[in-house]
């Protein structure tokens, strides 16, 4: 089964700097803190570009965890594409939209994933993991809000 949810969040700044700032690896990982996430591998630093990939090591239910992904599609400042390449889910696509908006710019988040093993993996989607990632987002969307309200 596939899960898929939306975020939406106004931040005042142009779309271009907030596509910045959400390519981001120093950005993400100061978003991911609480779980102490951070690139091990490939790009560790900086901004990301379209065919770059990074390796993240996070730890999420007490237990470490690493996800590769890359950048698959990258059309500046409107949008950018990160699916996994190697990780824990069956498949992984995030889906980053920057609108002028009212002063600043509206970024939608999509996200689409399917948790491995099975009916276990079904139940846990259902019962849990698509509401924690959902919460994870906008977790990392306020800190982007709070270090957009800063730049």
């Amino acid at each position: 089964m596939t899960v898929s949810f939306t975020c939406r969040t106004h931040i005042g700044m142009e779309p271009g700097e907030l596509f910045d700032l959400a390519r981001n690896v120093d950005a993400h990982v100061g978003s991911m803190a609480k779980s102490r996430e951070r690139a091990v591998a490939g790009v560790v630093s900086g901004l990301l570009s379209e065919g770059d990939e990074v390796t993240w090591l996070a730890w999420h239910f007490a237990v470490p965890l690493r996800m590769s992904s890359r950048i698959t599609r990258f059309r500046f400042p409107d949008s950018f594409t990160d699916e996994q390449v190697r990780g824990p889910f069956r498949f992984f696509r995030h889906v980053h939209e920057f609108i002028p908006d009212d002063g600043g710019t509206l970024m939608i988040d999509r996200v689409e994933f399917a948790a491995p093993f099975g009916v276990v993996g079904r139940f846990a989607e259902k019962a849990f993991l698509g509401r924690y990632l959902q919460n994870l987002i906008e977790l990392r969307n306020e800190y982007l809000v709070r270090n957009g309200a800063a730049a």
